[in-house]
């Protein structure tokens, strides 16, 4: 346990706060975002719960004292909630991100009012929070609102290994 919150601490540390309240006028939403199979158009990250976060990224009740990434290509994970404004804006752009990478890297949502156990295992304290995790190596920690472009360039540079392009 005390090996999950080392991890937890250290992808912690690379945050700074944008929403520092996960309390608030909470909307009810019903909608459901799912990854949809078939035409591009449709492809939508899909939501984690508790227990296909364990089956598609990190079992760390088997294996608490290391990461171990369960996936087969990079993936993409936004801690959100439906009442924070900053997340709002994030969600578009993990939608095109779903749409660009299909096939090459896998866009998750947590929605952390509903799965409170997986935003405390990695210490979630402010949102937008969004955790990039590589197919071999070590998750990194983003909070608050980013750029558009600066998505794009993590993806690239750390998930994809891509190298800078360089604009004329």
């Amino acid at each position: 346990m005390k090996r999950i919150i080392s991890i937890a601490l250290i992808l912690a540390s690379f945050a700074t706060y944008s929403c520092t309240s996960m309390k608030g006028n909470q909307e009810n939403s019903t909608t459901s975002i799912a990854k949809t199979e078939g035409a591009t158009n449709n492809i939508t990250p899909e939501h984690l719960t508790y227990a296909s976060f364990l089956k598609k990224v990190w079992n760390f009740e088997k294996s608490p004292q290391q990461w171990v990434y369960e996936g087969n290509e990079p993936c993409v994970i936004d801690f959100y909630a439906d009442w924070c404004g900053p997340c709002k804006r994030v969600a578009p752009i993990m939608a095109e991100m779903a749409k660009k990478y299909n096939g090459k890297v896998r866009i998750y949502k947590v929605n952390v009012d509903k799965e409170n156990k997986l935003a405390s295992v990695f210490r979630i304290r402010s949102i937008p929070a969004v955790l990039f995790i590589p197919k071999k190596g070590k998750p990194m920690m983003q909070v608050g609102l980013l750029p558009h472009d600066t998505y794009v360039q993590i993806i690239n540079e750390q998930l994809l290994h891509q190298k800078p392009q360089v604009k004329k």
